[in-house]
């Protein structure tokens, strides 16, 4: 299966009083089916993985997987620090239907190139889904290596890259050192233009979830104007701005929250932002305007 191209959505986790809020995260799903989202990123960072259970996500998984239809691509983040317990996730998450699959670096266990390079490959090596790894250096402590990437795409279905270190200097090292058909996809959402100018695929984003259609119309108008396209960055940068004065995913949630969406709490170690946080993405939403160009 070849990879989106575009806008793909680090779609947030809504809850209740008893858990997962079913109706809720369908109502996020069709909101991006109907607006352009290109795959759906499930139980990522922004879907407050760390806080979820295997049985919360594979109900994700399955929800998702049902509710799109195959209209969207459905991407399963199933990475941990524990090469066993990433494996276990892909069993599960293939069974439940999803796309490709997603794993980030092991957080705090700081493994070395060596110990990346196995880890990966051992999620590979368990699933005959496309993985995309997932390099986020300021969450994790640890870089993948330019060299180290170059090698795992060398493994048929490590297919991808959501690179987050913010140095555009490696992303540029990474397409020249990777096959053509080996996606790159910005995990920052201020340099999906940028990613974009230097031969990369798309975005893996946060502000997506607040601003879906703005966010693909990016990749669409970028191979015809790029002008334009870097006008509609400096418009989403309003959003992008605006989420992180508060901690990941809370700020986007917030936003949500505004917009209507149920489902919007946090769980703990997570809180809810302050009134001047609150107030800060309020006036955010509304200099951004609505979701259209």
């Amino acid at each position: 299966m070849e990879l989106f191209q575009g806008s793909g959505v680090a779609i947030v986790t809504p809850f209740n009083d008893s858990g997962i809020d079913k109706p809720a995260f369908e109502m996020l799903i069709d909101d991006h089916v109907s607006n352009g989202t290109k795959a759906l990123i499930v139980a990522g960072t922004t879907g407050e993985s760390a806080t979820l259970t295997s049985d919360e996500k594979r109900m994700l998984f399955e929800i998702a997987v049902k509710r799109s239809q195959g209209k969207v691509q459905v991407i399963a983040n199933i990475g941990t620090n524990n090469t066993a317990e990433s494996v276990s996730l892909a069993a599960l998450a293939q069974k439940a239907g999803v796309d490709a699959l997603l794993a980030v670096t092991p957080y705090y266990n700081k493994p070395n190139q060596r110990g990346l390079y196995a880890h990966f490959k051992a999620i590979a090596s368990a699933t005959d889904l496309p993985v995309i790894l997932y390099n986020v250096p300021g969450r994790t402590v640890v870089n993948i290596d330019v060299m180290t990437v170059k090698a795992l795409s060398e493994i048929s279905n490590i297919a991808g890259i959501k690179e987050a270190a913010g140095d555009l200097e490696q992303v540029r090292a990474m397409i020249e050192n990777t096959p053509e058909n080996f996606k790159l996809y910005s995990g920052n959402d201020d340099l999906y233009y940028d990613t974009l100018a230097l031969g990369g695929n798309g975005v893996i984003s946060v502000s997506a979830n607040i601003a879906p259609s703005v966010s693909q119309s990016l990749y669409d108008v970028f191979h015809r104007d790029a002008t334009k396209a870097k006008s509609i960055q400096d418009r989403l940068d309003i959003l992008n701005d605006v989420m992180f004065v508060g901690p990941n995913p809370v700020p986007v949630k917030c936003a949500l929250k505004l917009k209507g969406f149920k489902g919007m709490e946090t769980r703990l170690p997570l809180v809810s932002l302050e009134e001047n946080e609150t107030q800060a993405v309020e006036k955010a939403l509304e200099s951004f305007g609505g979701d259209t160009l």
